[in-house]
Order: structure tokens, then C-alpha cells, then sequence
């Protein structure tokens, strides 16, 4: 059986446990309190927002003090800081303030004191923003985020992120980036600093990816269409609006490259950019550039044939079809595609709906593999994910 790692099921629990999760022992220790500035309101930033303000107020160390939406901004000082869930998106809706990013990193960086840490949330999933990390840092703002465009996108950038962090010692922290609220990043990052040589991380890292064939490759030559799937798929809110930006394996690309600049191994390529990776595309060559989601999912039907011509090869080996992510250190490469994987093996019995996989062959585990799993998309769990970081700053 392979080895799991038994700290799953309490990050699994902190969202419904946060509440008592850290702060039974602050009424005899005293804890600097948190000044948190929010950026990005949607989906997970909305639930974040919530997460963070359940925790009781008396019993808090954190104050936010400010939301930023792509239009409108608000900052309030620390007595006065934000702590209704019913009321926030009305006083956000409410301001006639722009988002100042010059000004919040001002008020932030002045409020530094041995008594208060602060710490800004990136929720969205701006380049723009991703590129004001280095500053924030240098200026002692801790930054967490589950944006994957600063740790997966120019070489330069996620370096000067680094050397930031190191001049200052203000931390970044991306749980979320990798398996929304699974402890990946966190486990590499002990795997690497404990000592361990991580030899080959191997993993279905898209939600999408995942649902799409666990429906569509069961270990049956036989099936529905695999344009069928993606379409159910759609439907159901699994994939982008246009399904290509989720077939063409650029956020599996994404995700690579920010486990493979953690391992930060000499033997693995040093990577441009995500684009660096090595990534089979699943959008048919005639369908590459159609503008609409709509007109894309009208011609995959085109090609179901060729789809199912490679569900019936697996079928014939024993083997499933999967989308998978690979670092292997051993080997020196990155790459992400479809692959076959036999009947018996976790990636094909262990899976279920939109769920994520990821196995760690390391010197320690081996040759059993540590084992992560469960939900690796949603609002609530990634949000969860982004919460857990903020609480490893107290």
C-alpha cells in the first residue's frame, strides 16, 4: 500500500475546525495581530473573505483592513477593520475609492511594527498584480496567493520574488497554486528542507483533466464520446468557457513549473517560463485558434474517432488513459500529457470526479510513494488553502 500522508485529512478539516484551529493557547501567549489586505473579491476571494471572518472576533489576530476589487477599494485602520460576513460586500460596493496599489503598499509597510505583522492576499489572477510581489516584499508585506502567474511565469520575476523575500524576511506562501487546499507545496517544501532527494512527483493536476477521464477511460474499449464528456464536463462548470484553454495542459504546465522551481534541483531544467515545459496538447490541430467555446465543442465531435481509437489501444494493455504531470529529477525533465496507466494502478482506481492526485517518489519514499488526494478545485477548498498560509504567519 503506498504511504499517505496523514496531515491530509487535518487540512481537510480546517475549514469547517479553524475556528478553534490555532487559538486555544493566545489567551495565555501574546500574538502580534495580522493587518490583511484582500485583492481580488470573486469566487475564492469572496470565500476566503468569509473563512477569515468566522474565526471569532475576541480570539482573532487578524484585522482586515482592506478589499480591493478590479474597481473599487477600501482601507480602513486597524480599530475599525472590516468583521461583518454580511456586510463587507456593501461597504466594498459602496466606495468610490480606485484601487491604489502605490498608497495600500504605503499604509501597509508603515503599519510594520514588533507588535503587528501585515500580510496582502492576492486572489485574483493578474500578471499585473503577480508583478508587485517583489515590491510588496522588499517593503516587509508577507504575500499569499493562489495565483500561479508569478511562480510559473518569467524566470526573473519568481527570482527577484526570492531575493526579496531574502533581503527582508517577509515570506510568500502558494499552498494554493498546486491542489487548491492539499498540502503539496507544504509537503515538498519539508521533503526538500528535511534533507530528502525528491527523485520523480508524478500526478493528475487538473481537476478538469481528472473528471474528463475518469468518465471517458474506465479500462472498457467502449464508452461515450469523448466530445460528449467535455461537453458534460462544460455543463457542469468543470472547465474554462472555452474548453481549450483547459485541453491545450498550459495550468498542468503552470503547476509543474512551481514544483519543479521548489525542488530547486540542478538536474532539472531551468525553466523559462511554463512554456518551458514540455506539454501535449489535447486540442485537435484543425481546431486550434476557434475563437468561442460554443464553435469548439460543434467540431470536437469531428474528432471522437481518434479519441476512441486510443481508449480502445489502453483497453487492449489493461490500461486506463490519464492526463498526468511529471518532474523527474532522475531523468532531468518536465512534461506534462496523456498517458496510459494499468487498471490496478491509483490513478486509475483511486479517483474520482474532479479529483487531484499527486505521488512523490523520494529517497525516503521508496519504494512505496507518499500519496496526496481529494478535492484539488473549488472555491471553499482553495480558499482553505490560502486561509492555511495566513495562519503560518502568527
Amino acid at each position: 500500500m503506498a504511504s499517505v500522508l496523514r496531515r491530509v485529512s487535518f487540512q481537510n478539516g480546517l475549514a469547517k475546525n479553524h475556528k478553534s484551529f490555532a487559538f486555544a493557547t493566545m489567551s495565555t501567549q501574546k500574538t502580534p495581530q495580522m493587518l490583511v489586505a484582500v485583492v481580488g473579491v470573486g469566487l475564492v476571494g469572496s470565500e476566503f473573505i468569509n473563512q477569515l471572518l468566522s474565526i471569532p472576533t475576541e480570539s482573532s489576530p487578524f484585522r482586515l483592513v482592506s478589499l480591493s476589487s478590479s474597481s473599487r477599494t477600501v482601507y480602513f485602520e486597524p480599530a475599525n477593520a472590516i468583521t461583518s460576513i454580511e456586510k463587507w460586500k456593501t461597504i466594498l460596493s459602496e466606495s468610490s475609492e480606485k484601487p491604489d496599489y502605490e498608497s495600500l503598499t504605503a499604509k501597509l509597510s508603515s503599519s510594520i511594527s514588533p507588535s503587528t505583522k501585515v500580510a496582502i492576499v492576492d486572489n485574483t489572477s493578474s500578471d499585473e498584480i503577480a508583478s508587485l510581489y517583489p515590491k510588496w516584499l522588499k517593503a516587509g508585506i508577507n504575500v499569499i496567493t493562489p495565483n500561479k502567474k508569478a511562480y510559473s511565469g518569467d524566470l526573473r520575476l519568481y527570482e527577484e520574488i526570492l531575493s526579496a523575500s531574502k533581503e527582508s524576511g517577509a515570506r510568500f506562501l502558494n499552498e494554493s497554486t498546486v491542489g487548491a487546499g492539499l498540502p503539496v507545496i507544504s509537503t515538498l517544501r519539508e521533503l526538500v528542507a528535511t534533507g530528502d532527494k525528491v527523485k520523480k512527483i508524478e500526478g493528475v493536476f487538473s481537476g478538469t483533466m481528472s473528471y474528463i477521464f475518469n468518465e471517458f477511460s474506465t479500462g472498457s474499449p467502449d464508452g461515450p464520446s469523448f466530445s460528449s464528456v467535455v461537453s458534460v464536463a462544460r455543463e457542469k462548470g468543470y472547465t474554462e468557457p472555452h474548453p481549450a484553454d483547459d485541453l491545450n495542459g498550459f495550468d498542468v504546465a503552470r503547476k509543474l513549473t512551481i514544483l519543479s522551481r521548489t525542488i530547486g534541483s540542478s538536474s532539472l531544467p531551468s525553466l523559462q517560463s511554463f512554456a518551458s515545459v514540455q506539454t501535449a496538447s489535447l486540442i485537435p490541430p484543425a481546431l486550434e485558434g476557434i475563437p468561442t467555446g460554443d464553435e469548439f465543442l460543434k467540431r470536437l465531435p469531428e474528432f471522437d474517432a481518434e479519441f476512441d481509437q486510443m481508449r480502445k489501444d489502453a483497453s487492449k494493455e489493461g490500461k486506463v488513459l490519464r492526463f498526468v504531470g511529471v518532474v523527474d529529477s532522475v531523468k532531468g525533465e518536465v512534461k506534462a500529457g496523456l498517458e496510459k496507466y494499468s487498471t490496478s494502478h491509483p490513478f486509475a482506481t483511486s479517483l474520482g470526479g474532479s479529483d487531484n492526485i499527486i505521488m512523490f517518489h523520494t529517497e525516503r519514499y521508496s519504494p512505496r510513494p507518499l500519496i496526496i488526494q481529494g478535492a484539488g478545485a473549488g472555491a471553499a477548498v482553495t480558499a482553505m488553502g490560502v486561509l492555511g498560509d495566513l495562519l503560518k504567519l502568527l
